[in-house]
């Protein structure tokens, strides 16, 4: 059980030593006086990773559910693609604010409300969606439930991220492969709409709302029942794992103790929070990578089938070549964690140790030069086959890169520097990325609608996409 008042941080900590280390791709080092965890603190400290990993499980399910229900949400409202894309519109509007608000709340109420706050605010979006009132206030539910979803998203990120047990970027691989675990399951049949990754229960759930025997009374929105208890469970779950207390507070449950942070004359942390943030060229570095990194995931995933069916002439189990590229985007999170440090042993002298960190900052430019060649091999070799193990494969490269860029901002604007812009960090690099995953999607599909240049565009656009997120990742600093 964590203490029941956490301690205060220590006079003389070492935190210019630790935030030089964390720059330099070693393991931050516990003040002085802060003994080894003990047993207990080890188990604390699972008991929180494992419920953020719940958090980005949750997730990814509200994002893995849409998808097999639109059809469903499309015959019910009468509505066409246009305004049934407002669902995806208005969803990624909600985790854009609910990222950015993050700068401007984080100060004030610290980790643990906010944490909360998100996921109460998800519990009203999916209460105001089971009972089928009218579409606007559906698509006004979806902008809450991102909204929730992203601050805890921001705010979970920027908590693993400060942990000293994630030098290796374990946990954070962790809680992102439980975002992506399982969006395996088919896209909806005769769709070509876009259907997002998410977790591997929740397109299997929701596949059973949609089936024809729900279609009457409306009884598919029976899925968001399931989804609102879900979330009661996580929000009781928040509560007693992290009582609504501070990160500092938080993490000394586990052994670590923050450096104090600098007072701010009232009114004026907030703005000061934020135009640090702006004035950093590494942190748009990171967030340019993310919106080009999140638009191929989207695009990857939601055109693959069609670009199968319509260009290779696949049949309907095309829906299973999107199901690979998601699996292989989980897989890629947790068994690529070896390659990276591989990548960092083979790192020659004097490049400030052969450390985990420095190898994931140079396995970005492997894995994506990896994912460029097999994107090749899609677009290029007219074989279904071919196509849909090279798909997957893409997934499998493409999947450390989101925990890899989260874990370099840890590295590049540490928490141990007692400013408290971590976490804002982390929220703007999210909110950008969700620009990324709605705008770039429905880019492609406009080009390949202009001029009757069909699907095919997709693989070249793709490739692009590629090109640019390597030179991107170029301009981020090392350290």
């Amino acid at each position: 059980m964590p203490p029941s008042s956490a301690p205060s941080p220590p006079q003389g900590s070492v935190v210019e030593k630790d935030a030089e280390a964390a720059v330099y791709g070693e393991q931050p080092s516990l003040p002085v006086s802060s003994p080894p965890q003990t047993k207990a603190q080890r188990r604390t400290e699972l008991v929180q990773v494992s419920t953020i990993a719940w958090i980005l499980f949750l997730v990814g399910w509200n994002d893995g559910s849409t998808g097999p229900l639109l059809l469903r949400i499309q015959e019910s409202y009468g509505v066409g693609y246009t305004i049934l894309s407002l669902i995806f519109v208005f969803g990624c509007v909600g985790s854009f604010v609910g990222s950015v608000s993050n700068i401007v709340f984080d100060s004030k109420y610290g980790f643990g409300k906010l944490i909360l706050l998100g996921s109460f605010l998800q519990i009203i979006g999916f209460a105001l969606q089971a009972p089928h009132l009218p579409f606007p206030v559906f698509v006004l539910a979806r902008t809450i439930t991102g909204f929730g979803s992203a601050m805890q998203d921001s705010q979970g990120n920027g908590y693993v991220a400060s942990l000293a047990s994630n030098h290796a970027g374990t946990p954070m691989a962790i809680i992102h492969a439980a975002y992506g675990a399982g969006a395996v399951a088919p896209p909806p049949k005769n769709s070509l709409l876009l259907t997002p990754p998410g977790a591997l229960v929740s397109p299997l759930v929701a596949t059973q709302f949609a089936r024809d025997e729900f279609i009457a009374h409306n009884r598919w929105a029976y899925h968001f029942i399931t989804t609102a208890g879900l979330t009661t469970l996580n929000t009781a779950v928040l509560a007693w794992v992290f009582k609504g207390k501070r990160q500092e507070e938080c993490l000394a449950w586990v052994g670590q103790v923050s450096p104090p942070k600098a007072e701010a004359e009232p009114g004026t942390k907030q703005r000061s929070n934020f135009r640090q943030i702006m004035a950093k060229p590494a942190v748009h570095a990171l967030a340019a990578f993310l919106l080009v990194y999140a638009g191929i995931e989207v695009t990857v995933g939601g055109w693959i089938v069609s670009f199968m069916v319509t260009v290779r002439g696949a049949g309907p189990s095309a829906g299973y070549i999107a199901s690979g590229f998601f699996g292989g985007l989980t897989l890629g999170r947790i068994v690529l964690l070896p390659i990276n440090r591989l990548v960092s042993a083979s790192l020659p002298a004097g490049t400030n140790s052969p450390s985990p960190q420095l190898g994931e900052y140079r396995a970005v430019f492997l894995y994506t030069i990896l994912a460029l060649g097999l994107q090749l091999i899609t677009w290029l070799v007219p074989s279904i086959p071919a196509g849909a193990t090279a798909v997957s494969l893409v997934g499998l490269f493409l999947g450390p890169l989101y925990p890899i860029a989260v874990n370099h901002a840890g590295r590049l604007f540490p928490s141990s520097d007692g400013d408290g812009l971590l976490t804002g960090i982390i929220g703007w690099m999210a909110g950008v990325s969700t620009v990324g995953a709605a705008g770039a999607p429905f880019i492609t599909g406009a080009i390949a609608g202009a001029g009757g240049k069909g699907v095919g565009v997709v693989q070249p656009v793709i490739v692009a996409m590629l090109g640019a997120m390597l030179g991107v990742w170029a301009l981020v600093p090392r350290r």
